[in-house]
């Protein structure tokens, strides 16, 4: 949701409050989180229950939502910076309603109060940090089931709301609300992205200069009693070059399967199959692929099929700089590190060794060339710009779309 004004002025005297972009944890869509955040009862008078109300009104009025009595809001204190409210038949989703309570407050508070892991926390944390720098605060939001006898059950966080004030009134950087039925939902973050790329540029050139290392298929030859130069020796170069900027990114994506704000990219996400509707689609997604299927389960980020190969792949990277380090270590046997770091050639013999690095580039190149083939076919046919998401880092889809691993599009 883009930063938006509120479609009335707020009352004369009051603060001017401005609602910006909505974060889900993924179980709710932006929009039902903003919806949690936004209730209150009649005739508040609270300036940013109006405003996120009236935000709601104005982007999202195909959701109705319920108003609280009075008796069931239990307001913030200067000793719990969060409210509770009971809602019932709370809008969960275009079909589904629930009974609620629902606690709003700061971050920090509410994280204290709820059941979420690490990893959730983590995530919910790194995106308010960035909302913080851009001068907005994040009223977080956390909702527990209520039973029918009315027993209220364990806290989980759903995600935020950021807003701020606006002294002037000017709105600087506001945008527009996507029109039309198809959403741009951003998805890749730029250093995933830069990542990839940079990738692609390693691959190819240690692919190319240990070809020629293997098999120095062109140049001056001793053989033909011609000088040699040093054309080896730059080729090695490059390729030794190559290989340890391809160990920075690798270490780099590690930092950010720990780190980053975007559950797409953690730990978590490299192991894909983690209900029986994920085993499940993994089927269909192969028989898709195999033209069996004309339709696929619908995925946000990566499909079962996709993470695990990924995920095959990043181990095969890993194997591969593990080998490439072997192998580099035979020169410098001087060095306790790196004599340790070549032991697996004393015990398997340098041949092996290398051609065991070798089998694994042609394989990577196998995957390269099924991959570029795969993502050309899935934009063709799916036509969400998953090709363009490398680039750009967002995709399209429809209004309604209810993606597998991620919350209705609306």
């Amino acid at each position: 949701m883009s930063i938006t004004e509120s479609s009335s002025a707020p009352a004369a005297g009051a603060p001017r409050i401005w609602v910006g972009s909505a974060f889900s944890l993924g179980h709710l869509s932006e929009a039902r989180v903003q919806a949690l955040a936004a209730l209150s009862p009649a005739g508040s008078t609270d300036p940013v229950e109006r405003a996120l109300r009236r935000s709601m009104r104005s982007e999202h009025p195909g959701i109705t939502l319920p108003v609280p009595d009075p008796a069931d809001v239990d307001p913030a204190r200067t000793d719990r910076r969060f409210s509770l409210t009971r809602v019932r038949e709370f809008p969960i989703s275009a079909d589904r309603t629930a009974d609620l309570m629902v606690m709003r407050g700061r971050l920090p508070d509410v994280l204290e109060q709820v059941g979420n892991g690490f990893e959730d926390k983590s995530v919910a944390r790194r995106n308010a940090a960035m909302a913080r720098r851009r001068g907005c605060r994040a009223l977080a939001v956390a909702i527990a089931p209520v039973a029918p006898d009315g027993t209220v059950g364990a806290y989980r966080l759903e995600g935020f709301v950021t807003v701020r004030p606006d002294a002037d009134g000017s709105g600087s950087g506001d945008m527009a609300a996507q029109p039309g039925s198809w959403v741009r939902v951003n998805l890749w973050t730029g250093t995933l992205r830069m990542q990839h790329w940079i990738n692609v540029a390693m691959v190819f050139i240690l692919s190319c200069t240990g070809y020629l290392i293997m098999d120095p298929f062109f140049g001056p030859t001793a053989d033909a009693g011609e000088p040699t130069g040093f054309l080896m020796g730059w080729i090695r170069f490059i390729h030794f070059t190559a290989a340890f900027i391809w160990l920075v990114v690798g270490a780099t994506r590690v930092v950010l399967a720990s780190t980053s704000r975007d559950p797409y990219l953690r730990w978590s996400a490299f192991w894909p199959l983690k209900r029986k509707e994920d085993v499940h689609n993994l089927g269909r997604v192969v028989q898709h692929y195999a033209l069996i299927k004309e339709e696929s389960p619908l995925y946000l980020g990566h499909n079962p099929l996709q993470q695990l190969t990924y995920t095959a792949v990043y181990i095969a990277c890993a194997v591969q700089m593990a080998t490439g380090l072997t192998l580099f270590g035979l020169y410098h046997q001087s060095n306790p590190l790196w004599r340790l770091a070549s032991m697996p050639v004393h015990w398997f013999g340098i041949p092996g060794v290398r051609l065991f690095h070798t089998a694994v580039m042609f394989l990577l190149w196998v995957f390269v060339i099924i991959h570029v083939y795969l993502a050309v076919r899935a934009d063709s046919l799916e036509r969400h710009g998953g090709v363009s998401a490398m680039i750009n880092g967002g995709v399209w889809l429809r209004r309604g779309a209810k993606p597998v691993d991620a919350p209705e599009i609306e």
